[in-house]
């Protein structure tokens, strides 16, 4: 075996690649505590930190600048501007309260009136828990990042953050497809509709809903944690997610990429397929079967609410996750997913509040118990 004077006298071209060759082999491999006591000292040696100096910055930022490991994150946020981070804070602010306040009326308006107990608000319940959670999941985060200046995240917070905005969004996806269908047996079948959308079938639709977004989620989180990050640890985007994370990685993101496309995206279109073709069936019933115009009106009405929902989520959702290889800017990519994140769930008890006349006359009801209280 050679020894190390022998070494150091091949061509300087030689050593070069030898010295890349075994970086390679040590980053490709399953940990460095696998080397030899040897090749370790050898590593650490003097002469091999004094060539380091002495061969290409490149070879040099490759063999060496890699070896650690990313333990944190540094996420850019929305702008460095302070003013504008002072507005938007308050205007973010707003928007969460707003969701969390008219979600939350929803919950206990559905719940406290019997009349309420149908199917179609049995859903609605479910939405307005998955928006109070999922508006939860980005914006506090977002809140600190512009208060404090603070928009570092840790490797396990990343991770969590990554799990339960997937496993959250993909539930909602599936559950919006779900009240698309519900809508159109009410509508299309309505004899049978107490039949088809019964108490178990309806416990089934969202048992599966909730299951399916938790395992998907749950797949991306383990496969992202087996991604080797070391090098920069900035994600262009105010929140962990998995597009932004993959473009850090040090190793092969084929399998992820492909999950990404795949998964998601069925997990995205199949949902949103559901939806359009059971609102061609609404539309191609209400005007070939219903006569009178006051019918179809309270038809459309009905779904009005559900079909503007779904076009914020989708529109958002597919944006997002469904090309392969998204030619969006940056800046683009950031506010098409502000709308579904955040604005989706501020605007869901908004326009199931306004639009629908049950919910309207509970709210009343109640609100005129409470003055009755009040003045006893």
């Amino acid at each position: 075996m050679c020894s190390q004077s022998c070494f150091w006298s091949l061509p300087n071209q030689v050593l070069t690649e030898i010295l890349e060759q075994i970086m390679v082999m040590i980053r490709s491999s399953t940990a460095l505590d696998s080397l030899s006591p040897e090749y370790d000292q050898f590593l650490n040696s003097p002469d091999v930190l004094k060539y380091s100096t002495s061969i290409p910055v490149k070879a040099a930022s490759n063999v060496f600048e890699n070896k650690t490991n990313v333990n944190e994150f540094i996420l850019i946020g929305l702008t460095n501007i302070p003013e504008l981070q002072t507005f938007l804070f308050f205007l973010f602010l707003l928007l969460y309260f707003a969701s969390l306040l008219g979600n939350t009326i929803i919950l206990f308006t559905t719940l406290s009136e019997p009349r309420l107990h149908t199917p179609m608000y049995f859903f609605l319940v479910n939405l307005s828990c998955l928006d109070i959670c999922y508006s939860t999941v980005t914006i506090p985060k977002m809140l600190t990042g512009f208060l404090v200046g603070h928009w570092r995240i840790s490797f396990i917070g990343c991770l969590t953050q990554l799990h339960f905005f997937h496993f959250l969004g993909s539930s909602e996806a599936l559950l919006l497809g779900v009240m698309a269908y519900d809508r159109y047996v009410a509508i299309c079948n309505p004899l049978r509709y107490t039949t088809i959308m019964n108490k178990t079938a309806c416990i089934r639709g969202v048992i599966i809903t909730w299951t399916t977004g938790f395992l998907h989620a749950l797949m991306h989180t383990v496969m992202t944690s087996q991604i080797h990050f070391c090098g920069p640890n900035t994600v262009q985007h105010f929140f962990c997610d998995i597009k932004p994370l993959l473009k850090l990685a040090c190793c092969s993101i084929t399998l992820n990429l492909s999950l990404l496309n795949i998964i998601t995206g069925l997990i995205v279109l199949l949902p949103f397929i559901l939806t359009f073709l059971s609102y061609i069936y609404i539309i191609s019933f209400l005007f070939l079967k219903v006569k009178t115009k006051e019918s179809r009106t309270k038809a459309f009405s009905t779904c009005a609410s559900h079909l503007t929902v779904v076009t914020l989520f989708y529109a958002g959702a597919i944006l997002t996750y469904v090309p392969p290889s998204s030619g969006q800017s940056l800046q683009q990519e950031i506010m098409v997913t502000l709308m579904y994140t955040i604005v989706t769930p501020v605007m869901n008890p908004l326009i199931y509040t306004l639009r629908n006349q049950e919910v309207r006359a509970v709210i009343k009801k109640s609100m005129a118990s409470i003055q009755i209280l009040r003045m006893n």
